[in-house]
């Protein structure tokens, strides 16, 4: 995960949503300046608030990980966290959202 792209794609889902630091803080069980340390890219959510974090922003695990929607996540990319060859890729999945839901 890099700090910087998950810290910012936290802001704007958080944005997007509109919920300021605290409010997100409040859900998570954490502190407002926790919050901005991760958007700021000064650190990281711990391992254990990947999915709640997740739920909260209403986006996939795959998606905080990525520091992108998926949308804007490619095929290949979604290949390699399948781990299946490129070319196969609608054998094994309708679109890109089912590989979103089989994680």
């Amino acid at each position: 995960m890099d700090a910087a792209k998950t810290g910012a794609f936290i802001a704007a889902m958080r944005r997007e949503r509109n919920m300021t630091q605290a409010e997100l803080a409040a859900v998570l069980h954490v502190t407002d300046k926790a919050v901005s340390k991760w958007e700021r890219g000064a650190g990281l959510p711990d391992i254990n608030l990947i999915e709640p974090l997740a739920a909260a922003l209403d986006v996939s695990v795959l998606e905080l990980m990525q520091g992108k929607t998926i949308q804007e996540i490619t095929v290949l990319e979604l290949c390699q966290k399948a781990e299946v060859p490129r070319k196969s890729f609608y054998r094994y999945f309708e679109s890109k959202e089912d590989v979103v839901l089989a994680a």
